[in-house]
């Protein structure tokens, strides 16, 4: 027993020195089990590994605070000439009580055995940021130093007396630690770009630090090098180890960053944080970005295209002039985002939620938005041409101007929305509702509008040249001035419209329902309306050359005094037609 408390003693000594704590052997070595009665042995209790690891935490970040605050102690006499410098790089001629060398050896020693925990990220930023001792910007300038050495390999590819990710890997074999080489490396370098990421969070929220502390992990954008590839090449060398090892280590500490120009194409970063990130003009084209949260990020004139962001987080993100084409967006969150004059052609938007977003502009060229959620969305000027709107929800959206021909609307909710000027040219609207939409001016040739449900929808100056509105509830709507030449309307219910002025030359009316319907000043020449419900209906000033009347509900009906009746068909077949006509025509 003495030997196990011994072991314990000494793991607690090495806290008090300051090094980081291992874990005690899971076996029990043959002189702890000769002293305990026969087949007894000692087990580890969950409670005191949970204690153990919380001792860890607690005493790792004083540990690495420490640390931290020794490598920003400059010599004597630099103070004010560091206090002039603004800048990213530390100048050459700046010196240090920790030199370079012994800097990196401790870096390694500290970070290179695990990756950092989110808890001790917090505490320890905590912990840095509230001590006056530590000069924030030369914390960043060295440790940023050591980033960019990190990433051209320069640690890793040292000479094996000078190899800092042997030395370490060496020294933790000594302690019984087994790590490979590559992983000292990746969890050093790793843990770096953490503590770089979270000082440019805090700094950038800040005003007297903003400018001192910018930080970019795919290096700064020039004008010689549009694209950045560092980052990729550190999440490939990291993914080289496990696929999505980077994204399970740093994606949760990406959010606020500064990735605008870098080259991320085929990077694999599921489920990552950028949210609130900077990455205007990236390249993400086939990346695999599923549940990426991308919430308030800036992906203004971004590049991704084909990428993969099912289950993604776009709300309140700046897409503009985004390359969209052919990406999965399906089930994806873009409410209020900012999508617009951006190339969505052919991509998949199936199920996602698009609600006020700014789609205006958009390419939406053959686009899948069955089932999505638009309603509120600003999609005028968009170009839907052939795009798939199946049960899509298009409640109170702005489609003023964009072209949906060809595009498939059946069963989509079209309510209150507003299409002035809209090209719904051969579109299906099969079981479509318009209910109180307005369209006015907007052509809906050859359209497929059967069981769709337009009442109260405003349609002055809307043109139905060949569309089958056979059946459709048109019941109150508003079609003054509109061309519905050659419609056919047989059995729509157009009780309540009103029509006047509209031109409705051979257009089909057999058996409608017209009950009250205002046709005066109408062209009705060659319209077919046997079986139609007249009744109610205002006729005044209307032409009827040519139109069939057989069999029609007359009923109430109010016509004009010079109203011309003498090519008119039918009459004679008429039922309920007012006393004061039949005796004008003669058929008493």
């Amino acid at each position: 027993m003495s030997t196990y408390l011994s072991q314990v003693w000494l793991l607690l000594r090495n806290y008090v020195r300051g090094t980081r704590l291992q874990e005690m052997p899971k076996t029990t070595s043959l002189e702890t089990e000769a002293v305990l009665p026969l087949g007894k042995s000692i087990k580890a209790d969950k409670s005191v590994k949970f204690a153990q690891d919380n001792l860890q935490e607690y005493l790792y970040s004083p540990t690495l605070q420490k640390s931290l605050e020794k490598w920003t102690i400059p010599v004597n006499g630099l103070t004010s000439k560091i206090d002039n410098q603004t800048s990213g790089i530390v100048a050459s001629g700046f010196c240090f009580k920790i030199c370079d060398r012994q800097m990196h050896e401790e870096i390694y020693e500290l970070l290179g055995n695990s990756a950092l925990k989110p808890e001790i990220v917090h505490q320890l930023i905590e912990l840095v940021v509230t001590n006056k001792k530590i000069r924030l910007e030369l914390l960043f300038w060295r440790l940023e130093d050591f980033y960019r050495r990190w990433c051209q390999g320069e640690f890793i590819d040292g000479t094996p007396d000078n190899n800092l990710p042997q030395k370490t890997r060496l020294k933790l074999a000594a302690e019984n630690i087994a790590i490979g080489l590559r992983q000292v490396d990746i969890y050093t370098g790793l843990n770096v770009l953490i503590l770089l990421l979270e000082l440019h969070r805090y700094a950038q929220e800040r005003d007297e630090l903003k400018q001192k502390i910018t930080f970019y992990p795919s290096a700064q954008p020039d004008t010689d090098n549009f694209f950045t590839s560092q980052l990729l090449r550190i999440i490939n060398y990291s993914d080289a180890l496990e696929i999505g090892n980077f994204s399970s280590i740093v994606g949760q500490f990406l959010k606020g960053g500064n990735f605008q120009n870098a080259y991320l194409g085929d990077a694999n970063l599921t489920g990552a944080d950028f949210s609130g990130a900077n990455l205007s003009f990236a390249y993400l084209g086939d990346a695999n970005l599923t549940g990426v949260n991308f919430s308030g990020a800036n992906l203004s004139g971004a590049n991704l295209g084909d990428a993969n962001l099912s289950g993604a987080n776009l709300s309140g993100a700046n897409l503009s002039r985004a390359d969209l084409s052919s990406t999965n967006l399906s089930g994806a969150n873009l409410s209020c985002a900012n999508l617009s004059r951006a190339d969505l052609n052919r991509a998949d938007l199936s199920s996602t939620n698009l609600s006020r977003a700014d789609v205006s502009h958009a390419d939406l060229n053959r686009a899948d938005l069955s089932s999505t959620n638009l309603s509120h969305a600003d999609l005028s000027n968009a170009i839907l041409f052939g795009a798939n709107l199946s049960e899509a929800n298009l409640r109170n959206t702005n489609l003023n101007h964009a072209d949906l021909c060809r595009a498939d609307l059946s069963g989509a909710d079209l309510s209150h929305a507003i299409l002035n000027g809209t090209n719904l040219s051969d579109t299906i609207l099969f079981s479509t509702n318009l209910s109180n939409a307005i369209l006015v001016a907007a052509d809906l040739s050859y359209a497929k509008l059967n069981g769709a449900k337009l009442n109260n929808a405003r349609l002055n100056g809307a043109m139905f040249l060949g569309a089958d509105l056979s059946g459709v509830d048109l019941s109150r709507v508003i079609l003054n001035e509109a061309d519905l030449s050659g419609v056919i309307l047989n059995e729509a219910d157009l009780s309540g419209a009103d029509l006047t002025d509209a031109i409705l030359f051979g257009t089909d009316f057999s058996y409608a329902n017209l009950n009250s319907a205002n046709l005066s000043g109408s062209n009705l020449s060659g319209a077919i309306l046997n079986g139609a419900d007249l009744s109610h209906s205002d006729l005044s000033y209307a032409i009827l050359g040519g139109a069939d009347l057989s069999d029609a509900n007359m009923e109430k009906m109010t016509w004009g005094k010079k109203q011309q009746w003498e090519d008119v068909r039918g009459l004679e077949t008429a039922v309920n037609m007012p006393p004061a006509l039949k005796e004008e025509l003669g058929l008493n």
